[in-house]
């Protein structure tokens, strides 16, 4: 197990969220995905 150095967790903690992310997040909140899923794995049960 690798330990990582205060450089490294200071710059993860800095990470600047780019638009496809606040994107997903915003979709994550309005879509309900495990409701499609339910739906969708019936047909496809390697989906996930």
């Amino acid at each position: 197990m690798k330990q990582i150095s205060f450089a490294d967790a200071e710059y993860a903690g800095k990470h600047k969220q780019i638009r496809r992310e606040r994107f997903l997040i915003e979709v994550d909140q309005v879509v309900p995905c495990k409701g499609l899923v339910a739906l969708i794995e019936p047909h496809y049960p390697n989906w996930m």
